[in-house]
């Protein structure tokens, strides 16, 4: 058995940024991940960066080739393996970056609990080894949560997000299971890039937890882009055909079947934590209905010196959650012990959709059941100067102020440049600002960012 200072399982974002540290001051450290394909977690390998990479590359092919499905597939095919070439040099990176320090030791295998702090290892070829840890830290991320329809098992034509990135044949048409952020991603991605997209819901409301005239916006971009909304579907089979694959499901509000073909069929009905095979009751670690690991604020687990960071934890499944659980735990371990997981709210959050919707704390809906007394603004992205000189003028921007304190209580700006321009607002919330102070900031010009003055300005 060896004897390391720390235990981390999975290399994501914030194992890799705590092994440092702890590596850096002169703990001894084991780091296991179960896929060398893995190493750098879930967004460098399968999640933000190839998805992102690839968003961009599909507006590019819809600028050139529009309508042209040929060369928008010969284009995909190229987009493809310039993603795989990005992938593979950030999944190197933080491979030799890891390796290149003498305090961490990286174990290839899936690892599991023996006790409160004695971790087995078995490596591919079925070795097994045990290591103890004074403190262990889960980072095992998340997996697609697969439903339970009939027949997806056995499809050579049914796809995760993760696999579908791994294709370089462009569907002609493509089928989109889940209408959530990674539905409406992929579905505005793979549209740009000329696929006939059809995007089906379970429930009976778009973007339930959006505001309506936010979510009215985004459908009609999205039906802009050619992509074909059907809500009320309920997944009953999957089977495949000469020419790829067909869905049957049926209409929740009046039972009427369907039968849906595509060439491909994209699963996006969620993730969960994955947490199936750490053997967790060994430790006496405490999960909750989903598979999540129940942390409290400093995110220790029912066993005090086990930790549970990222994904693996639930609740909002973002890669700068992941960042910041490690600025948490490093506080708990060397600083001043103030730090806790609700002191970052609000938290911000982005739909890479084309336009991107990037939105912070209460939406107005929300704000009026708790009975806040409101002032709301909205700008269409079209008055804004930088979204014509970009030829971006789909969306818009809402706010939504206390009436009596002037303090922004929740902000969407549904346009391009979004992801960026929210930070501003996160920014301006999480110092308590009053509104004005983004009314009358200077901001360069031309930019998405002196939206703010006009959105503001109607307060």
């Amino acid at each position: 058995m060896k004897q390391y200072d720390a235990i981390i399982i999975g290399f994501g974002k914030g194992g890799k940024l705590l092994a440092a540290e702890l590596a850096n001051r002169n703990w001894k450290v084991a780091i296991i991940e179960r896929s060398p394909q893995m190493y750098g977690g879930t967004c460098v390998n399968a999640g933000c960066i190839p998805t992102k990479t690839l968003i961009h590359e599909s507006e590019q092919a819809e600028r050139l080739y529009r309508d042209d499905y040929s060369n928008q597939a010969k284009y995909y095919a190229l987009a493809v393996g310039r993603k795989n070439k990005l992938v593979s040099f950030l999944r190197d990176k933080n491979y030799e970056h890891i390796k290149a320090h003498p305090n961490i030791t990286l174990y290839d295998g899936t690892a599991s609990f023996a006790s409160n702090d004695t971790v087995k290892v078995v490596s591919r070829d079925k070795k097994e080894i045990l290591l103890k840890g004074k403190e262990v830290f889960i980072n095992t991320g998340s997996t697609p949560i697969l439903p339970d329809v009939e027949g997806i098992n056995g499809s050579k034509h049914v796809f995760t997000s993760e696999t579908l990135l791994r294709q370089s044949k462009l569907p002609h048409r493509l089928l989109i299971l889940g209408a959530g952020a990674i539905g409406m991603e992929l579905a505005t991605m793979y549209a740009g890039f000329g696929s006939q997209v059809t995007l089906l819901e379970s429930g009976s409301r778009f973007m339930p937890k959006s505001d309506r005239d936010i979510a009215e916006s985004m459908l009609e971009s999205l039906k802009r882009k050619g992509i074909e909304i059907r809500l009320n579907a309920y997944a009953l089979s999957v089977y495949d055909t000469a020419d790829g694959v067909t869905l049957t499901y049926t209409d929740n509000a009046d039972g009427t079947p369907y039968f849906l073909e595509g060439d491909a069929l994209l699963l996006a009905t969620g993730r969960r934590p994955m947490t199936d095979e750490l053997n967790l009751h060994a430790a006496g670690i405490r999960t909750d209905a989903q598979g999540a690991v129940i942390v409290n604020g400093h995110l220790q687990t029912s066993s005090p010196h086990i930790w549970a960071m990222g994904d693996v934890r639930g609740g909002a499944l973002y890669d700068y959650l992941s960042i910041d659980d490690f600025r948490v735990i490093a506080n708990q371990l060397f600083g001043n012990k103030k730090r806790n997981t609700d002191d970052r709210v609000p938290v911000p959050y982005v739909i890479f959709t084309d336009p991107p919707l990037a939105h912070i704390g209460l939406t107005e809906e929300e704000a009026v059941k708790r009975g806040y007394s409101l002032q709301v603004s909205r700008l269409p992205a079209a008055a804004i100067p930088r979204a014509r000189t970009l030829q971006h003028i789909d969306g818009m921007m809402k706010a939504i102020v206390n009436a009596h304190t002037g303090r922004i209580i929740g902000c969407t700006l549904f346009c391009v440049d979004a992801p960026e321009v929210i930070n501003l607002v996160s920014l301006a919330m999480k110092n308590d600002l009053h509104y004005s102070a983004l009314r009358d900031f200077i901001f360069t010009h031309p930019s998405m960012s002196e939206g703010l003055n006009d959105l503001f300005k109607a307060f």
